[in-house]
């Protein structure tokens, strides 16, 4: 008598379907206006479905710079639910947890920021102001697409990585040579408190 047992057959692991986890990523800068607003379209936009990228600032200006918001619309982003906010939004038990914080400028870096639940992995990833260019319209222009292009090679560097596969000081050590890799300087540990 035929028990159905043949029907229970084990499914190889090469044949199920792949559970994809997705990562929580927050860009950190001092005014969260420009750097850290165009890291988060850049990540949300080639690492959808594998990451969930926010941005925030420790003294937001409260508004996103014209420039960056040209350059993302420019590039056919998503820009209705962008926001310049304060870092201590994702300090909050309701807020998403996070699992990599990265720093893109350096006063953010040095200064002491929350502690975030879950201990994520962290790196400081030096990268000039745009919106400090001066100059002409088009100068200014290109200091915005300067630093894009710089955060775009450090992101595609990012997505390359095997999260699956890497502990948390092996992830944290990989993050923190990305700009090296990408052949720039900027690598290392994101200040003061962001070691909590």
């Amino acid at each position: 008598m035929n028990h159905g047992h043949g029907s229970c057959a084990a499914v190889p692991a090469s044949a199920r379907p792949q559970v994809q986890t997705m990562h929580n990523v927050l860009f950190l800068c001092t005014g969260n206006s420009a750097r850290s607003i165009l890291a988060e379209c850049l990540l949300n936009t080639l690492g959808a479905g594998r990451f969930h990228a926010y941005s925030a600032g420790s003294h937001p200006a409260g508004r996103i710079h014209p420039l960056a918001l040209e350059l993302a619309e420019r590039k056919g982003w998503p820009v209705a639910s962008l926001r310049s906010k304060s870092w201590d939004e994702f300090a909050q038990p309701d807020a998403p947890r996070m699992d990599i914080i990265i720093t893109v400028c350096d006063s953010a870096a040095g200064e002491s920021c929350p502690v975030w639940p879950g201990h994520p992995a962290h790196a400081h990833w030096s990268t000039p102001d745009p919106a400090a260019a001066t100059g002409s319209m088009a100068q200014q222009q290109n200091a915005f697409a300067g630093v894009f292009a710089v955060l775009h090679r450090r992101i595609e560097l990012l997505l390359a990585l095997p999260l699956a596969k890497l502990d948390a000081t092996s992830l944290q050590s990989a993050l923190q040579a990305i700009p090296r890799q990408a052949g720039e300087s900027g690598a290392g540990s994101c200040g003061h408190g962001c070691d909590r």
